[in-house]
């Protein structure tokens, strides 16, 4: 009997060991064990992120901008240190906002979600919203990535409450965008702040308080620039019919962010590209010399008339903008000069005389070239002595009409640039169709150099270029846009400057420096 009981007790002690902490299932009154919180993995203060843990990231991090790269993209290999140093900048601050990156060939399910046709391509995800991110189009390095970020996650504008506070924020930065707003509820603010996220080179305040308005001299609702230079400040009245137009004020800061007069080096030349400013007046100098420094007093008094219109700009020839004077075909010591352009259309216009460089003269060259006074030029090298002694013959500006446009001929023409790699490859190629048909005296195989020649027919806009021009009147011009090989430029000859219809075509190139995300090569060279 006692062996029985002893038994009993035996078997329940090992039923409550089993169903104890140690067991398959909790004791009397203990928790039920939670199970492991999944992990988002990380590469450099990176999130990895793949089809299983994107949606864990969104409930996560509620601003989370995401690369999707692919691991041969040269550009995205570019972007990765600064993509990097970003997260590590956000890090440093605890700011809200993350950073992640997508493999994109290996997750093909969430390329083809977010319609991914390009390496790099980033996204920005806010509040969770998987269906409508934002295309990232902000600067490609560090800070720039990080500001751009901090204007989402954050208040793209300071809210200034006193004098005090407004006279910090204006002492504190070069330039400095305050939105005076009566009513901090309107339309308008909201406008003012979409804007602000972008302008990243700026820094933004607003306020609706009245003895603010009464200390910078405002009655109405106004945008107002303060900058270090120049004239100090710009002031932008909003439109009391229609309000602030969100084109016309970005246009306005930056056409007064911009100095009256730039220095034109590897910082500023962005900023010139991006003014939107057409016209650019560049005065040619050696800062190294007295006489040529003095200039510059005479060249800045001309330009405030002219501000929105002409963007002034000081080359320093004895500075490293040798590819500066090559495009206006000009050498150091043709230096002190002025040079006109007009960056859509790339006419560049030359003062017709010489003479001394002021005020008054700056002045009448710029209304002369405005008013269509002043005829274009267009470079051209020297001609070669045996341009026409080789099978592929040389042309240059001066000879190109004369020859392209020869009634009796089939023209067929490289335009090419002597840094582009496709162009290297497809020499062969090229000598080799001019070797087959340098017998052919109604057949002339070309090129001309379109980096150091220019045309009035028609401009050269990516490398390399090819076009055949067959004889006959009317002046026709045929690009050809398939395989650059032998055989392929032959039947193109043969066929009078088509391919037969079996032939494919050649797709065109990448519009802008980004790898195809079905593809494994780098984009064609551009101008």
């Amino acid at each position: 009997m006692d062996g029985q009981l002893l038994l009993v007790l035996l078997l329940l002690l090992l039923l409550l060991g089993a169903s104890g902490p140690e067991g398959r299932g909790p004791g009397p009154g203990e928790p039920e064990e939670e199970p492991p919180k999944e992990e988002i993995p990380e590469e450099d203060g990176i999130l990895v992120l793949s089809r299983r843990n994107l949606g864990l990231a969104l409930r996560e991090h509620r601003t989370l901008l995401v690369q999707f790269y692919a691991p041969w993209c040269g550009h995205c290999k570019a972007l990765a240190p600064e993509y990097s140093k970003a997260a590590a900048l956000l890090a440093a601050e605890s700011a809200k906002a993350r950073l992640a990156k997508v493999d994109g060939p290996a997750e093909t399910e969430l390329t083809e979600e977010f319609a991914v046709t390009t390496y790099p391509t980033l996204k920005f995800f806010r509040d969770g919203n998987r269906t409508h991110p934002e295309e990232y189009t902000g600067p490609r390095e560090a800070e720039g990535i990080a500001e751009w970020l901090r204007r989402r996650a954050g208040p793209s504008a300071t809210r200034l409450e006193d004098e005090d506070g407004a006279q910090a924020l204006i002492d504190g930065r070069d330039i400095v965008v305050i939105g005076f707003f009566q009513d901090l509820q309107d339309e308008d603010v909201a406008t003012f702040l979409a804007l602000a996220q972008d302008a990243l080179d700026m820094t933004f305040g607003l306020t609706d308080q009245p003895k603010l308005f009464q200390k910078f001299g405002l009655t109405k609702d106004t945008v107002v620039l303060f900058k270090k230079f120049d004239e100090g400040r710009a002031d932008f009245p909003v439109d009391e019919e229609l309000g602030l137009d969100q084109g016309d004020l970005s246009h306005f800061l930056l056409t007064h962010s911009m100095r009256l007069v730039t220095e034109f080096n590897s910082q500023t030349s962005p900023k010139i590209f991006s003014a939107r400013i057409l016209n650019h007046l560049l005065l040619f100098v050696n800062q190294t010399l007295a006489s040529h420094r003095e200039l510059l007093a005479g060249f800045g008094e001309a330009a405030p008339p002219f501000r929105g219109q002409v963007l002034f700009v000081v080359v320093d020839v004895s500075a490293d903008n040798g590819h500066v004077l090559r495009y206006f075909g000009l050498k150091a010591e043709e230096a002190p000069t002025l040079r006109f352009i007009n960056t859509e259309t790339t006419k560049k216009y030359a003062p017709a005389h010489g003479g001394p460089l002021t005020a008054t003269s700056v002045t009448a060259f710029c209304h002369a070239v405005l008013g269509g006074e002043v005829k274009p030029y267009l470079l051209s090298q020297e001609l070669p002595p045996d341009w026409d002694q080789r099978p592929v013959k040389t042309l240059v500006g001066k000879n190109f009409e004369q020859v392209a446009f020869d009634e009796t001929k089939n023209v067929f023409i490289k335009f090419y640039a002597p840094w582009c790699t496709h162009c290297k490859d497809m020499a062969a190629a090229w000598e080799a169709l001019a070797d087959k048909y340098k017998d052919h005296e109604d057949i002339i195989i070309a090129e001309l150099d379109a980096t150091a020649n220019e045309l009035e027919a028609f401009p050269v806009h990516g490398f390399p270029t090819l076009k055949f021009f067959p004889a006959g009147p009317g002046r026709k011009v045929i690009e050809y846009k398939s395989t650059r090989d032998l055989e392929t430029f032959s039947k193109f000859l043969d066929n009078g400057g088509e391919l037969p219809a079996e032939e494919p075509a050649e797709e065109p190139a990448a519009p802008f420096p980004e790898t195809p995300a079905n593809s494994t090569t780098e984009p064609k060279e551009e101008l």
